[in-house]
């Protein structure tokens, strides 16, 4: 997932996707801890992606407070 993909969604997409990215860190956790993880490279994956996320999101918000 590229940074530029999450700049042209809403707020509200942003949401959805940083709550469908956790939910797959937590499965992936969980996979881990009972020894079923296939790719441990995909936690990685997944860990960079939520922080793409919520800076997209945090760029969004300042830039609205900016805009006010």
């Amino acid at each position: 997932m590229k940074a530029a993909e999450l700049k042209d969604k809403t707020p509200e997409q942003l949401r959805e996707q940083l709550v469908a990215l956790k939910k797959e860190a937590f499965n992936l956790r969980f996979q881990q801890a009972t020894g079923q993880i296939e790719s441990t490279a995909r936690m990685r994956a997944v860990r960079k992606d939520v922080a793409r996320v919520l800076t997209v999101m945090n760029q969004k918000a300042a830039a609205a407070a900016q805009s006010n």
